[in-house]
């Protein structure tokens, strides 16, 4: 198609030179101009033909492009088994039975009923203390990511669904399943920009400095915020996705940062820091894994999660599941949205593109259940409210059945 396109444009020139300069000139035939015409005629259909043609393959050139996954750090496990880290606080000698699901009916603190009449499957009302425990959850963890350095930043739930996808986010997974619910267009609109639904706030905040300089001097810029995230992949109804653990819509926590390509270790050693201090100030059993190649997504080349015990999913992975994640993305998604970075450091490059990271501070229905579960006393049939929550839950230390 290049060749093609060379010679055809090559062609045309050569016709619309002769023709000018015929025209300043006598003696030129009106046979020769009318020939010279009809050729141009015919190049012009060529040459649209090409264009389209090379859109065409400019657009898949885009498409696999943007297949294209981050590298891995030379310590990421290759293949699907995750390497073992440590763990955070003791395995509970004794565990509750009942799972969150119960719990949370006994103790009015949950609708999936209620919810499911009124947006479906995946989706649940919080309910009194249920609802108390959420935005405990979300304030304490904001605090304690603040004392650690990070600015609160509250992101927008609707995003184009470029940004999106220039975040390593695509509407579809590899099997062709929906990951993403797309908004709609009206009569009208078509031509404008797609718009999603952000099923995580790092893609609002690595947009925020689309086509933008930023200067070293202001690195690393660390910022935290709650938001709504939204997720069309909730899963076939089993263990895996019963009750809160895996749903459609749920609040979470966020810490996002931009680097330079040296300083993105200790950034992300700050975030699991804040995902530590979160998760053992809960008195919640977890463990911290390297998570393998298999396991990262598309703009990650390093990647922890943290996973916590939840004793109603004893049947599967020993109960533990994933309730944070951390993750190291270079200059993969800085590249897609243009986000530049202005060095100042003697002997440097004048330009570049800085890094990422990213880190889950805390996912609020997921260790919701977890503290549901591993702090029900059966015999008193209540739910001991861990000590550091208990200032936004004014004062309640217990959790009862309402009478």
């Amino acid at each position: 198609v290049q060749d093609s396109a060379l010679k055809a444009r090559q062609r045309n020139k050569d016709i619309l030179n002769k023709l000018k300069k015929n025209a300043s000139q006598t003696g030129t035939t009106l046979q020769e101009r009318d020939e010279l015409l009809l050729e141009a005629k015919s190049l012009k259909g060529t040459l649209d033909n090409i264009s389209s043609k090379e859109t065409e393959l400019d657009n898949e050139i885009q498409h696999l492009a943007a297949d294209l996954p981050n590298l891995t750090t030379k310590g990421t496990p290759i293949g699907k088994e995750p390497r073992l880290l440590g763990y955070i606080n003791h395995r509970p000698s004794v565990s509750p039975l009942a799972d969150h699901v119960s719990i949370g009916n006994d103790l009015d603190l949950i609708d999936f009923a209620g919810a499911s009449t009124v947006s479906g499957w995946g989706w649940y009302f919080l309910k009194n203390e249920g609802a108390l425990l959420e935005q405990a959850l979300v304030q304490y963890a904001i605090s304690v990511a603040t004392r650690h350095g990070f600015s609160v930043l509250t992101p927008p739930s609707i995003v184009y669904s470029h940004i999106a996808s220039a975040c390593g986010f695509q509407p579809r997974d590899q099997g062709g399943e929906q990951q993403s619910y797309t908004i709609a267009q009206k009569d009208g609109e078509f031509g404008k920009p797609e718009m999603t639904l952000a099923g995580t706030a790092e893609i609002p905040f690595a947009g925020i400095k689309a086509n933008t300089t930023m200067n070293e001097s202001d690195l690393p810029l660390q910022v935290v915020g709650p938001s709504r995230c939204y997720r069309a992949e909730a899963g076939a109804r089993g263990l895996e996705t019963k009750g809160l653990y895996r749903v459609h819509e749920f609040t979470k926590v966020e810490m996002f940062a931009w680097t330079t390509k040296w300083d993105s270790d200790a950034a992300f050693d700050s975030m699991l820091t804040v995902q530590k201090e979160i998760l053992q100030s809960l008195g919640l059993y977890c463990r911290i894994l390297e998570m393998p190649s298999t396991d990262l997504g598309a703009s990650a080349v390093r990647k922890i999660d943290m996973e916590a015990f939840f004793p109603s999913r004893r049947a599967k992975d020993d109960g533990f599941g994933e309730v944070t994640s951390a993750s190291i993305c270079t200059d993969y998604q800085t590249r897609r949205l243009n986000t530049r970075l202005k060095l100042t450091s003697p002997g440097q490059a004048k330009t570049e593109f800085p890094f990422t990271v990213n880190g889950t501070a805390l996912a609020v229905p997921r260790v919701l259940a977890a503290i549901l579960e591993n702090r029900w006393n059966e015999e008193g049939e209540y739910v001991e409210v861990p000590e550091v929550l208990q200032h936004w839950m004014h004062g309640i230390k217990t959790i009862k059945k309402k009478t």
